[in-house]
C-alpha cells in the first residue's frame, strides 16, 4: 500500500489520471503550475525518459506489478491490434470491472474486495483480482457482504452529478449490486490519457 504522500509524488510526475484520489481541481491546477515551471526551465525529455513515463503511467492506473505489465504487452503484441488487444486485457480484469460498475470507489477498493471473496462471477465467489472476464460473464456482490459499509452507497439514492457512468460494455443495475459484460472493451482513439503506442515502444527497445 503506497502512502499518500508518494501517491501524490508519483501522479505528480504520471499525471493525476493514475490515482483517483488525485483526480481533483486541486491537484490539477498544482500540476498546472509545475507544467508551466518545468516549461520555462526548458527541460526536454529523451525517448527513453518519455516512453518510461508512459509505461509507468500505465502501471500505476491499473495497479500492476512489473512483470504484469510485460506479460500483457508480450501477449497483446502478437495480436492483429497490439493496442485493443491490451486495452482489452486490462479492461477485463475482475478488479477493474468492479471498480468500472462502480461497485467501488478505487481500483485498489477493488482489488481488496476481490481478494477478500466480496465478489462473485457467475454466482461463485472468487479472490482473483487479476483473473479475466469475459463476455456474458456476471459479475456480482456476495450475498454475505452486501450488507457490508464498503457497499453501502449502491443501494443509497446517487445525484445525477455523482453517479458514475459505466462504460459501454458492462451493464450495472447498482441496486442489484449486479453487472454484466455485454462486449469486448474498445479502445477509444481520442482519449490522450493513456499513450499505448508508446508502452510498446518501451518494450520493444
Amino acid at each position: 500500500m503506497l502512502p499518500v504522500k508518494s501517491k501524490y509524488k508519483i501522479a505528480k510526475r504520471l499525471g493525476p489520471a493514475v490515482f483517483e484520489k488525485t483526480q481533483s481541481q486541486k491537484f490539477a491546477l498544482s500540476q498546472a503550475r509545475s507544467q508551466r515551471e518545468r516549461r520555462r526551465g526548458g527541460r526536454g525529455g529523451s525517448d527513453y525518459g518519455r516512453q518510461l513515463l508512459e509505461k509507468q503511467k500505465l502501471r500505476y492506473t491499473y495497479g500492476l506489478s512489473e512483470r504484469q505489465l510485460s506479460n500483457y504487452v508480450a501477449k497483446a503484441v502478437g495480436e492483429a491490434s497490439p493496442t485493443d488487444a491490451l486495452h482489452a486485457a486490462l479492461e477485463m480484469r475482475i478488479d477493474n470491472a468492479v471498480y468500472r460498475a462502480g461497485f467501488v470507489s478505487t481500483r485498489r477498493a477493488a482489488r481488496q474486495a476481490v481478494s477478500h471473496g466480496h465478489i462473485c462471477i457467475n454466482g461463485r465467489r472468487t479472490t482473483t483480482p487479476s483473473a479475466a472476464l469475459s463476455v456474458g460473464d456476471a459479475l456480482t456482490v456476495r450475498e454475505g457482504s452486501r450488507k457490508s459499509p464498503l457497499f453501502a452507497h449502491l443501494s443509497e439514492p446517487v445525484e445525477a452529478a455523482e453517479a458514475r457512468t459505466p462504460p459501454a460494455w458492462l451493464s450495472v443495475d447498482a441496486p442489484l449490486m449486479k453487472a454484466e459484460v455485454t462486449s469486448m472493451p474498445t479502445h477509444d482513439a481520442t482519449d490522450a490519457s493513456l499513450d499505448y503506442q508508446t508502452v510498446f515502444e518501451f518494450y520493444s527497445r
